[in-house]
């Protein structure tokens, strides 16, 4: 899937090449932002800024939502990188362009990936505004970076979820851990598919991650999944489903979110 290997390197290398001429953009942290989840990066600290559109290979978002650039700062006297926003299969790009972004943050340094989506609650005991820490994935995009090769055991991180789990804590945020499930998009699901995910045990649905989240295993990372739930899936309620219902409750959650994640970044 990843086509050549070895000019893909030599794509990641240019590309890291002409990042450092924009400021240092090193860290051990590396953190990817989902829809509407953008408040984040005010938490930042001496922020280093350059747009995706300016780095060799990095395909540009298109969906609203996304501010489309990566972020280096500090919190709490540690470094992070931050994709404030992150591309889709759906926008017509291919899972290696998909994927990129996160074999990019971890040429700069990042052994730790915090990816964060906004998803379609499965449960109706999950309201919108919910977050869930993710323990493991359901590929159902018919795709998979490993050709050959089975799918990865489960790739988070216990050692990150038991982090995420006492700041939120202490913030007095009642944090979930359960499934996600990923889709191609960009259409959402009907209320028959979203029934099927619910019997195969999964918790919130959305258009990105899984591919990510297994580049990031495959390199060796540390990882920590987050959904905001910022819907209910199709067929839970009964009213239709809209991108605009995302953006809003992203808005309402994310100072709640950007505190969360601050806390967790600042220990990691």
């Amino acid at each position: 899937v990843f086509g050549n290997p070895v000019a893909h390197s030599l794509d990641i290398q240019t590309a890291v090449t002409e990042i450092r001429q924009h400021g240092s953009f090193n860290a051990d942290t590396g953190v990817v932002l989902g829809s509407g989840l953008g408040q984040f990066v005010a938490e930042l600290e001496s922020p280093e800024r350059i747009s995706f559109q300016d780095i060799p290979g990095f395909p540009p978002s298109t969906v609203e939502g996304h501010a489309g650039e990566l972020i280096c700062g500090q919190i709490a006297g540690n470094s992070v990188l931050v994709n404030a926003g992150r591309v889709h299969f759906y926008e017509g790009y291919s899972v290696e362009q998909v994927v990129y972004p996160i074999r990019l943050l971890n040429a700069l340094g990042a052994r730790t990936l915090i990816i964060t989506n906004a998803a379609g609650s499965i449960r109706k005991a999950y309201p919108p505004g919910d977050l869930i820490l993710l323990d493991r994935l359901l590929n159902l995009t018919g795709r998979s970076i490993f050709e050959d090769r089975g799918e990865p055991s489960e790739p988070f991180s216990r050692v990150l979820i038991d982090l995420a789990l006492k700041k939120g804590n202490d913030l007095n945020i009642q944090l979930r851990t359960g499934t996600y499930v990923g889709l191609t998009g960009p259409s959402y699901e009907t209320p028959a598919e979203i029934r099927l995910m619910r019997h195969l045990g999964a918790d919130s649905v959305g258009m990105s991650t899984v591919h990510e989240v297994m580049a990031a295993h495959e390199l060796g990372m540390d990882i920590l999944g987050i959904s905001c739930l910022t819907n209910y899936a199709a067929g839970i309620l009964d009213q239709p489903l809209s991108h605009q219902e995302v953006i809003d409750t992203g808005k309402r959650v994310q100072g709640e979110f950007s505190e969360l994640l601050r806390r967790i970044v600042g220990e990691v």
